[in-house]
C-alpha cells in the first residue's frame, strides 16, 4: 500500500514535537484514548499515554533503576513491552507468558534497571497489532555514562497510519488478508522528531525507530554528513557510512552526523523520495564541533564461544503463496502456530546457540528475541551486528548467535504484528545458573 506524508501530532504536542518527561521516584504511563491530527484539520480517536501518541520520551541513565506504574484507562485489558531491554523476566510485559494482561481501571508496577546503553522503545504486548496500531506506543532512551558530545540528541518516532479520508483509523485490525500476506500497511506516514530546528554546523544525534506494525522503512536522510553509530541500541564496532538504511518494524538506528542543510527524512517510492518530516537548519553555528566520528562505549554482554554449545533451526512458513504446512493457523515455525504448552527450548544459562532463521514463505519477516540481543552472522561466517530484530526478506536465510544467559521464559515472534498474531510467535526457557 502506498504512503503519502502525515501531518505532525497536534493532540498535546506544540509544534508536533515528542513530549519528554523527567524521572521522579515513579513514572506514571497511563493509556487512554487520545486524539490526534493526521489529515489535515482532522482529529482521529487512538490510543496513547498521558494524552499524547506517541507517548512521552522516557530517559534514564545507564544503569539507573526505571520504576514506572502503568495506569490503564484504555477501556480493555493492556500491558507493556520494554522493547530491547535485557531486563528480569517478570518486568518483560508479556501477557499470558510473563504476567497477566492489566485490566481497564487496574495499574501494574515495573521496576528494573536498564543495562544497556541506547535507544530502545516502550508498547502495548496485549492485542498488539491493534493497540500499537492505534497508538500504543512511546520511546526509551538509556544514555551512556559518559555520552558523546553533540550539539542535540534527537528522537525521530516513524509510523504509518491507515486512514479514511474523514480522519479515522480504518477499521478491520483483525483483517485475515492483511495477516496473511504482508501485515497492516497503512496510507499516512510520519516521521516525528523530538526538535523542530537546528544549526547548520550543528553535530547532532539521531536516534531513529520504526514503530510500524508492519512496514518496513528504507530511509534516506539528506542534510547531514556522519555516521552510522548503532543498531537496535548496540553500539557498532566500526561506525558506518550512511548508505541504504532499512528499518523493519520495531528496528532502531542511531545517526551521529553534522548538519549541513534542512535534515530532511524521505520514503523513496517509483515517484521519487517522499518526504516524511524535515528538522529546519537555521542560523550557522559559529563554533562546531567538528572532528571524527567514532564508536560508542561497546555494551557489556557475554562473548559467544568460538563453538557454538548448540546448533538449532527456525522455519517460517505459511502465509498466501506459502504453501501448506503442519500449523493450526496462518503462520508457523517448524510447523507448529502460537504459544504451546512447553517451550521451543531450553536452554542452560550461558549456553551458546546458533540459531539458522529459515525463512520458506513469500514475505518477509523481522524477528524479534525478548530479553536478549544476538549477533547476526556475516556472510564470511563472522560475527556481526548485534541486533533484538532481524529481518528475513522472503525466501532468504540468516544466522544468529545469541548467548542466553537472562534466565527466564522469553518471546520470540515476528514483529509484523499480524503475523505474530496468526501464529507466528514461540517461547524459549533460560535455565537460571546452578547456586
Amino acid at each position: 500500500m502506498a504512503i503519502s506524508r502525515r501531518m505532525l501530532l497536534a493532540a498535546g504536542a506544540a509544534a508536533g514535537l515528542m513530549p519528554r518527561t523527567g524521572l521522579a521516584a515513579t513514572t506514571v504511563l497511563r493509556g487512554e484514548p487520545v486524539m490526534a491530527e493526521i489529515l489535515p484539520e482532522l482529529l482521529t480517536p487512538m490510543l496513547g499515554f498521558n494524552g499524547t501518541t506517541p507517548g512521552p520520551e522516557i530517559r534514564v541513565r545507564q544503569g539507573e533503576a526505571l520504576d514506572v506504574r502503568f495506569e490503564n484507562r484504555t477501556g480493555e485489558p493492556s500491558a507493556i513491552h520494554w522493547h530491547g531491554i535485557r531486563l528480569e523476566n517478570a518486568m518483560d510485559g508479556v501477557p499470558g507468558l510473563t504476567q497477566d494482561a492489566v485490566a481497564h481501571g487496574d495499574s501494574f508496577e515495573y521496576s528494573f534497571v536498564a543495562p544497556d546503553a541506547g535507544t530502545f522503545w516502550y508498547h502495548s504486548h496485549h492485542r498488539s497489532w491493534e493497540q500499537v496500531a492505534k497508538g500504543l506506543y512511546g520511546p526509551l532512551i538509556v544514555e551512556e555514562t559518559n555520552p558523546p558530545i553533540v550539539d542535540h540528541d534527537i528522537t525521530v518516532m516513524i509510523d504509518d497510519w491507515r486512514v479514511e479520508q474523514d480522519g479515522s483509523l480504518a477499521g478491520g485490525f483483525g483483517n485475515m488478508h492483511d495477516f496473511a500476506h504482508a501485515g497492516r500497511l497503512g496510507n499516512q506516514g510520519e516521521a516525528l522528531a523530538s526538535r523542530s530546528e537546528v544549526r547548520l554546523g550543528d553535530r547532532v544525534r539521531l536516534r531513529m525507530i520504526n514503530a510500524a506494525t508492519a512496514r518496513t522503512f528504507p530511509m534516506e536522510i539528506a542534510g547531514i554528513e556522519g555516521r552510522i553509530v548503532a543498531l537496535d541500541g548496540m553500539p557498532l564496532r566500526d561506525p558506518e557510512e550512511i548508505a541504504d538504511i532499512v528499518l523493519a518494524s520495531a528496528q532502531r538506528v542511531d545517526v551521529i552526523a553534522d548538519v549541513t542543510g534542512d535534515v530532511m527524512f524521505n520514503f523513496p517510492t517509483a515517484d521519487g523520495p517522499l518526504e516524511l518530516s524535515r528538522i529546519k537548519a537555521v542560523v550557522e553555528n559559529a563554533f562546531p564541533l567538528g572532528g571524527e566520528i567514532g564508536p560508542l562505549p561497546p555494551p557489556v554482554l557475554a562473548r559467544p564461544s568460538d563453538v557454538s554449545d548448540r546448533e538449532l533451526s527456525l522455519r517460517m512458513q505459511g502465509g498466501a503463496m506459502g504453501g501448506r504446512h503442519a500449523g493450526e493457523d496462518i503462520w508457523s515455525f517448524n510447523g507448529v502456530s502460537g504459544m504451546q504448552q512447553e517451550p521451543w527450548a531450553t536452554f542452560r544459562s550461558g549456553e551458546t546457540v546458533r540459531i539458522a532463521l529459515v525463512n520458506e514463505t513469500a514475505f518477509a519477516h523481522n524477528i524479534h528475541l525478548h530479553g536478549h540481543h544476538f549477533y547476526e552472522i556475516s556472510a564470511d561466517g563472522s560475527l556481526g551486528a548485534l541486533r533484538d530484530t532481524t529481518l528475513i526478506n522472503a525466501g532468504e536465510s540468516r544466522a544468529i548467535v545469541c548467548v542466553f544467559d537472562n534466565p527466564g521464559n522469553w518471546l520470540l515472534h515476528c514483529h509484523t504484528l499480524g503475523h505474530q498474531a496468526s501464529g507466528m510467535k514461540t517461547w524459549v526457557e533460560v535455565k537460571p545458573p546452578p547456586v
